[in-house]
């Protein structure tokens, strides 16, 4: 086994990919959660002014997933086959709601009519909410654990099996969240009647996201109580929950001061310390096997060559740098309000 500041090779492969899945769920959760609050928004230039607000990073943001992706099939080929096959139905729903997404950013004010902009206007904000909650179903499936027999082989059904209570709850839980990300970060991008109405929205945003993550948290502490195993066994692991409260409730007390900015700081952390909570419990498996634990997948019997980690490894801490700086240049350089001209969508 390669190791490398005493980690091993499959442990820091685990991390970055992570830290990858994290970055997207932060950024492309104001993107969703915007789309999310579309149709309440009514007039015509309002959700001008929102679709533009996301306009210069939205597909910026997505390169987050393709890496992800990438990372993990490059390091994690089985956990990669076996979690497609589980879950094949969510990721193509998931595939087919982002092209109509990006089809109704594209097209919306193409054409002056109104029901082309009504239409698209649904495309957008159904698809936006979709993306959100399917991903947090497949979080959900993800912490139960799958049906996995020898050679970690999915013995499931194949249509609805993911629609489980839990997942449900997860994947509200997830929206909510980034209902929340998207209302705040349109807040930082707007004024006037619009900034006034997403005020309000960002309000009920916050108690969609309270009630929902307090029933799922309940959940799980009585129904999934095996998902706590890893913190009972670890009593430091503990500090994470309680900074994710702590995140979670600076992000109203922000808000009701209009420091929007540390708010969208807040709950990005938010989102990052609940992914960091998920990482905790399930390391070093990957995928649970609710057959026999035999079966699961770990980072160990499921990732690439030691060799083939290492050469990834170095790309990661060559092109880490280069990533960043590029999404600073981008934010920086579209930082202020929403201004509309000839060239907005």
């Amino acid at each position: 086994m390669e190791y490398f500041l005493g980690i091993d090779y499959p442990t820091l492969w685990y991390l970055v990919i992570g830290l990858l899945f994290s970055g997207y769920a932060i950024l492309e959760g104001f993107d969703f959660g915007a789309g999310a609050w579309h149709l309440f928004l009514k007039k015509d230039l309002s959700r001008r002014v929102a679709i533009n607000a996301i306009a210069p990073v939205w597909d910026a943001n997505q390169v987050w997933l393709v890496i992800g992706g990438g990372a993990l099939f490059a390091g994690f080929p089985v956990m990669y086959a076996t979690m497609l096959s589980a879950m094949y139905v969510p990721f193509m729903l998931f595939l087919m709601f982002n092209v109509l997404r990006a089809a109704a950013i594209k097209f919306r004010s193409d054409e002056e009519m109104l029901w082309w902009r009504k239409t698209w206007d649904i495309i957008y904000s159904v698809s936006s909410i979709m993306i959100a909650f399917l991903l947090g179903v497949v979080l959900g499936n993800i912490l139960q654990g799958f049906p996995l027999g020898e050679n970690h082989t999915y013995q499931g059904g194949v249509f609805f099996s993911f629609l489980n209570p839990y997942a449900i709850l997860v994947g509200f839980t997830t929206l909510s969240l980034f209902m929340t990300q998207g209302a705040i970060f349109l807040l930082l991008k707007t004024e006037g009647r619009l900034h006034a109405r997403l005020t309000l929205l960002l309000k009920k945003g916050m108690l969609f996201f309270i009630i929902t993550f307090g029933i799922t948290t309940l959940y799980t502490l009585i129904f999934i109580p095996e998902v706590t195993e890893t913190f009972r066994n670890n009593p430091i692991y503990f500090g994470a929950p309680i900074l994710s409260f702590l995140a979670v409730a600076n992000v109203p007390r922000l808000a009701s001061k209009k420091k929007y900015m540390l708010a969208l700081v807040f709950s990005s952390l938010t989102m990052a310390l609940l992914l960091g909570l998920v990482a905790l419990q399930l390391y070093p498996t990957l995928l649970i096997s609710t057959i026999d634990p035999k079966f699961s997948v770990t980072i160990y019997n499921a990732a690439s060559s030691q060799k083939s980690l290492g050469i990834m490894l170095t790309i990661v801490l060559i092109g880490t740098p280069l990533l960043a700086g590029y999404f600073f240049f981008l934010y920086k350089t579209f930082n202020g309000k929403v201004k509309l001209d000839d060239t907005s969508y």
